[in-house]
């Protein structure tokens, strides 16, 4: 049998949790890439308090809502992804692709902002 050496490990670390005498493995990961600074994320800010991020492949709409809320202390009420597909792209006789990727756009409470410049 042969080992592969050169495969990519996850970014994920393992941690056990002791609750009422039980432990619990969990995972955390990175979800939150960066937030999506663009025209059309910057109007969607202002006028209806959507966000949009770049966020993990793998997260699914809870994690990304719990992510938002402990980072941003924000009250998150709706999430949309959205997966991008890789893209064929040519340079010269070169034959590549763009990388895939997922948004989020994200909805939150009324009255509250998420200051995302600064950062």
């Amino acid at each position: 049998m042969a080992i592969n050496i050169f495969k990519k490990e996850k970014v994920a670390k393992k941690e056990t949790v002791k609750k009422e005498n039980k432990e619990v493995l969990t995972t955390t990961k990175i979800i939150l890439k960066s937030p999506c600074i663009t025209e059309k994320a910057v109007n969607m800010s202002e006028l209806g308090n959507f966000y949009v991020f770049l966020v993990n492949t793998d997260a699914n709409k809870v994690e990304i809502k719990n992510a938002i809320e402990s980072k941003y202390k924000v009250d998150v009420i709706q999430v949309r992804t959205i997966n991008i597909p890789r893209k064929k792209v040519m340079k010269g006789r070169k034959i590549g692709f763009k990388n895939a990727y997922k948004k989020a756009i994200v909805k939150i409470k009324e009255g509250q902002k998420i200051e995302i410049v600064g950062q």
